[in-house]
């Protein structure tokens, strides 16, 4: 075959390659999910997921957003993170539906005061304040106060952002803080194995696919040269990835007695 007839069979199977991790940049992050949301749905049973995982990737992904208006990164990964917020609402919602239907005397908790009087009426009493007490915080009892949060702290972060946005200094720190936080997503899941000595009710087959997609997304950072925070944050992913893979194996083959949480009942709480 000549040289010009192997080029013209090479650039479309390149061009097709690209689009295809293109894709998998996009998508391939809320894979991880599905089997976790379809378990929480079928056993309508959320306790083996922490919902921090949620608040650490929607945190990341707002500063991720916010980062590209200082330093305009690949759009793929742009999408990414829109893709994913969307997804962890979904699951944010999901898992608080099913504690909250399972739960028996809910005493209601909410981010921010009551403005209805009916509503008061009709509901247990809410908290006269933001409820911004540790033991509560993220373990509100309507999907609406999560989303006041998220937006209350999107709203915060952009109007600094925007007063920022010529420091170069403050952008990269910016993408740090976004990768950084993004790599510490398995911490919340690690920690609540560790504090349960057991990874009943997690997902397997969600922490195999935050594996192989946070092994595939650090290859892809550095082969397209993104920024440096980037690769460095996702090697961390990847390591903090396999340790919850080496939990699961300890506490299947050498199983451990639990720690008692009868303390605070609502500290043991994954959402």
């Amino acid at each position: 075959m000549e040289p010009g007839g192997l080029e013209w069979l090479l650039v479309p199977m390149q061009q097709l390659v690209s689009w295809g991790a293109a894709g998998a940049m996009v998508f391939g992050g809320v894979v991880p999910y599905i089997p976790q949301y379809r378990d929480i749905r079928r056993t309508q049973n959320a306790e083996g997921f922490s919902t921090y995982v949620c608040l650490v990737l929607l945190v990341a992904n707002i500063l991720r957003i916010l980062f590209w208006f200082g330093r305009r990164f690949e759009s793929p990964l742009l999408w990414q993170s829109i893709i994913m917020i969307i997804t962890m609402l979904l699951m944010l919602k999901l898992c608080t539906e099913v504690r909250v239907s399972n739960e028996l005397n809910i005493k209601r908790r909410s981010f921010a005061a009551a403005d209805s009087k009916d509503e008061e009426i009709k509901a247990p009493p809410k908290r006269s304040y933001l409820d911004f007490d540790l033991n509560y915080f993220w373990h509100w009892s309507k999907f609406t106060d999560y989303v006041q949060c998220v937006l209350t702290f999107t709203g915060v972060t952009g109007y600094i952002t925007y007063l920022w946005l010529d420091s170069s200094l403050f952008v990269e720190t910016l993408g740090f803080l976004a990768v950084f936080t993004e790599a510490m997503l398995g911490v919340p899941q690690l920690y609540r194995n560790y504090q349960n000595r057991s990874t009943e009710g997690m997902s397997i087959k969600m922490v195999l696919m935050w594996t192989s997609g946070d092994t595939f997304k650090t290859v892809y950072f550095i082969l397209n040269q993104a920024p440096f925070q980037f690769s460095i944050c996702g090697l961390l992913q990847v390591f903090v990835d396999i340790t919850i893979l080496l939990q699961v194996y300890l506490y299947s083959y050498y199983p451990q007695k639990p720690v008692s949480h009868t303390a605070h009942p609502a500290s043991t709480k994954a959402l």
